[in-house]
């Protein structure tokens, strides 16, 4: 599939995104080779494919130790904020 000038301004305006007149070609083009992408992958055959349960299945995923690697700041953090209460922070009511 290949996107037009016109889909991509389109696109911009939807996702409320400020496009250049250079990055506009720049744009058109990557977007229609990741939807022809997607197309060459929505055309494989997958119908006696079963779906995964899980990608390691039988298998066990190596993790890092889980240790604590930096030391408690929230004091010098609450130092900065405008209102603290209870080591809390206390932020303006924003709805009613």
């Amino acid at each position: 599939m290949s996107l037009t000038r016109k889909d991509v301004e389109g696109i911009a305006h939807l996702a409320r995104l400020e496009i250049t007149e250079a990055e506009l070609s720049v744009y058109t083009d990557s977007l229609s080779k990741i939807l022809s992408f997607v197309e060459q992958l929505a055309a494989a055959e997958t119908a006696d494919i079963e779906p995964m349960a899980h990608p390691l299945e039988g298998e066990s995923q190596r993790l890092r130790p889980d240790v604590v690697t930096e030391r408690d700041q929230h004091e010098k953090f609450q130092l900065n904020a405008a209102a603290v209460t209870g080591a809390l922070y206390l932020v303006p009511k924003v709805i009613e």
